[in-house]
């Protein structure tokens, strides 16, 4: 079954980049309305909007779902539940079509819903401690921007329709700005943008190939599509701002806090943070296509990124921490390969994918109008995402070997390999031929030199950086607050949990404590308990006796009985 899934969702993703070519070549686009009702001037409609963007994030996604699922065939092999897996994970990539093609708020409602409840199925998947509250904090965190999408469907209520793109002409500022607000709020909760931004590193509890496939292409994608999707009324509304200062700090977070972290799929998850970061800024200074440019490049090396980790994972006997790492290089040289080619490709190198894209965003976030102080922090975030990236890579790969005795390195079979090999040539060859076929090119930009060379400054002041840091981190250490600041993401993790996990269960604990443990359990489970006990008791004993006048009336009339015949 794995097989068989794997391999239609690869054909249909070609055929998805095929026709996402033709349409974009033709300026063709279409667009199928069903009115399933209608009450006073309302229409109930369902919408799907097929077009040469709403195309290619399709193949993409279908195309990552394929190695994922190919990928899994082997990762879950041991595993009990492993058709139940695999169901979860194609009902997620179906909850993901259904968003992307839905240009309606009723309709986006239903993928909406659908990635929110099928993610936390299989964050709780492995069915542990762990899993439950990460689980929990996952589906919160989601809900509040289900509250926010119910809030924006009750507002066009009034409006007389749920298709956001009607809006643009015709409505005051007023409504429009109500409106944008309301979709950034609905957008930075599923992108987990500050202050929603604690749930994505504790939904590593999920399987590998399922973190894999949630922070390349799917969940965490469908906020920064929600808003490219409809951008013209983020910019008609001038809310645009607010998604710049919020994409910037979020990116400056989660770098911070992924040079600080040790767990090897919660530096990948705070990186997809920040790409996630640089998404909604690239949309804050108002380039939707570069945005959505980088939404495509970032998905692939993003996966196998997630994948080389798997297989690391794997050898490690499920170690995670990478202070336990050290000296892959020779036990896995294949896996080497590909994980730093995506790493490059996270760090913008050259020629490969996630360079096309960041150093088109980097070069026109330049040229712009912007304050010299998000100018800083842009370049800073990339400063730390060399760090990181490079840190990973060498207490991964070069360090000395720091790891127990027993262990099995292996390179592992040939289905987990042909996903990372396919993946590994997305990340090669994907930016530039999005690049010169879908026209994601800039016709002048003029910078100067120091300007223009400040990308290679940031990737050589980086690797100083991460050689320092790895030579003097036990003398650093001593900033403990300021290294568990970083750690805990600005604290926000605790936040999450106590403000919206902990309180509510400690009064749910103290309510079962005090009446059904309580009065209520004195007043009537106890009561009735004794009421029924003595009566029973009365019972028992007329019962008893009874039975014994019976027995002793019944001998009596035998004896009797006899006396008088004989």
């Amino acid at each position: 079954m794995y097989m068989l899934f794997s391999l239609n969702l690869f054909f249909i993703s070609l055929l998805m980049f095929s026709l996402s070519l033709i349409s974009y070549n033709k300026n063709y686009s279409l667009f199928l309305e069903w009115e399933m009702f209608s009450m006073n001037s309302m229409e109930f409609t369902y919408i799907l909007l097929f077009d040469w963007f709403s195309f290619i994030f399709m193949a993409t996604v279908m195309l990552i779902s394929s190695m994922v699922i190919l990928y899994s065939y082997s990762y879950m092999m041991e595993d009990c539940n492993k058709i139940r897996f695999l169901y979860l994970v194609v009902l997620f990539v179906a909850s993901m079509m259904l968003m992307i093609i839905s240009p309606n708020l009723f309709s986006i409602l239903l993928g909406w819903d659908g990635l929110g409840l099928v993610s936390f199925c299989l964050v709780i998947y492995f069915q542990n401690i762990k899993a439950y509250n990460a689980g929990m904090l996952t589906i919160l965190s989601n809900r509040v921007g289900d509250i926010f999408l119910l809030l924006l469907l009750g507002w066009c209520l009034n409006l007389g329709t749920w298709n956001l793109f009607i809006y643009c002409n015709y409505l005051n500022i007023i409504n429009l700005k109500i409106m944008g607000i309301l979709l950034i709020l609905i957008s930075i909760t599923k992108s987990a943008q500050i202050p929603f931004s604690a749930w994505l590193p504790a939904a590593m509890a999920a399987p590998t190939p399922v973190s894999a496939l949630v922070h390349s292409s799917t969940l965490v994608t469908a906020g920064v599509y929600l808003l490219i999707r409809f951008f013209e009324l983020m910019k008609i509304s001038l809310v645009l701002n607010y998604l710049l200062l919020l994409g910037i700090l979020t990116m400056f977070m989660s770098g911070l806090s992924a040079v600080c972290e040790f767990d090897f799929k919660k530096i990948i998850a705070l990186s997809t943070l920040s790409q996630l970061g640089l998404m909604m800024s690239t949309l804050g200074m108002g380039l939707k296509v570069l945005s959505g440019f980088h939404l495509l490049t970032h998905a692939f090396f993003k996966a196998l990124l997630f994948l080389c980790a798997g297989v690391l994972i794997h050898s490690f006997y499920n170690f995670q921490d990478i202070r336990y790492m050290g000296g892959f290089l020779k036990y896995v040289p294949i896996i080497y390969s590909c994980f730093i080619v995506s790493n490059l490709s996270l760090m913008g190198m050259f020629f490969l994918s996630g360079f096309y894209s960041k150093d088109l965003i980097l070069e026109m976030m330049s040229i712009g109008n912007l304050n010299f102080v998000i100018y800083v922090l842009f370049y800073i975030c990339i400063l730390f995402t060399v760090v990181y990236s490079f840190r990973l890579f060498f207490m991964s790969f070069l360090n000395y070997n720091n790891f127990f005795t027993l262990m099995m390195f292996h390179e592992e079979d040939y289905f987990m390999l042909i996903g990372i090999f396919v993946l590994t040539s997305m990340s090669v060859f994907m930016g530039s031929v999005l690049k010169w076929l879908l026209n994601y090119t800039v016709n002048f930009i003029y910078l100067y030199k120091f300007m223009k060379l400040m990308v290679i400054y940031m990737l050589l002041l980086g690797l100083l950086i991460t050689l320092i840091l790895l030579n003097n981190y036990y003398k650093l250490k001593k900033f403990f607050l300021l290294f568990y600041f970083n750690n805990y993401m600005w604290f926000l993790s605790m936040m999450s949990v106590y403000l919206m996990n902990y309180y509510f269960l400690l009064s749910g604990q103290k309510i079962i404590k005090l009446f059904d443990m309580g009065w209520i359990e004195v007043f009537f489970k106890m009561s009735l308990l004794n009421i029924f006990s003595v009566i029973m008791k009365y019972l028992m004993i007329m019962q008893k006796n009874s039975v014994k006048i019976f027995l002793m009336i019944f001998i009596m009339f035998i004896f009797f009985s006899i006396m008088f015949v004989l």
